[in-house]
């Protein structure tokens, strides 16, 4: 499998396979939805357009990065969202970066979102795939987000079978900008568990597949496949 690691900004044009990855936080949070019992997500291009779709849609939840703004029902943090019953809802979210990063690619074949707590069952999707070019697209800092960074190389290394070194790689993003500046309270919306969520290696048994639906990009859980599954992209 060929990979390569771009920045929102690095894409020319939409690759076959997308993984967006987004750690710190938006498909950690993503997660925690699908964990809460969501049925699906929407990728919202703006926040005027995620008010609107709340407005037409009076039971979907919305959330946002920062502190928590009129309009909107909760924030982009999973220590908040937890707490949050969300069976049979759809939550519609808008963040800085991953939201943003999975748009970007919404005309490839096959969009992933990811984060450490979806790695494994990601990387598996990808093996059953038997995906010859992966994209995988690092969506904090203007690609620059080690935590990201690491992320990806980790699911990347799956991916193919490659030894790995879960430790360093977690270390890696633990020690990351994103993660100093969520503890030390720079970001607003912020939970005192939001950087040990966004670090629980594989704590969800499923991927997070992204693709377009009556215009809307919506994301929804798919079961970790097993070893021996194939499939076709």
């Amino acid at each position: 499998m060929n990979a390569r690691f771009l920045g929102i900004a690095e894409l020319a044009e939409a690759p076959s396979v997308a993984v967006v990855v987004d750690v710190m936080r938006a498909f950690t949070v993503a997660a925690w939805a699908f964990g809460q019992g969501a049925e699906k997500i929407v990728l919202a291009e703006s926040l005027d357009e995620a008010l609107a779709l709340k407005a037409r849609r009076p039971d979907w939840v919305a959330l946002k990065d920062g502190a928590l703004a009129h309009g909107f029902d909760t924030v982009n943090s999973p220590g908040l969202l937890r707490s949050v019953g969300l069976a049979g809802r759809t939550v519609v979210q808008k963040t800085t970066a991953g939201t943003v990063g999975a748009l970007a690619v919404k005309e490839a074949s096959l969009v992933l979102c990811a984060g450490f707590v979806v790695a494994e069952a990601t990387a598996r999707l990808l093996r059953t795939h038997e995906c010859d070019s992966v994209t995988f697209v690092v969506t904090g800092e203007d690609g620059q987000a080690d935590e990201d960074l690491a992320c990806a190389q980790y699911i990347a290394r799956r991916a193919t079978g490659a030894g790995t070194n879960p430790a360093e790689i977690l270390r890696r993003a633990d020690e990351s900008r994103a993660a100093t500046e969520l503890r030390e309270g720079v970001r607003q919306g912020v939970h005192p568990d939001d950087v040990a969520l966004c670090l629980e290696l594989d704590r969800f048994p499923f991927a997070m597949v992204a693709s377009l639906e009556d215009s809307l990009m919506v994301l929804r859980p798919c079961a970790a496949p097993s070893l021996t599954d194939k499939a076709s992209v």
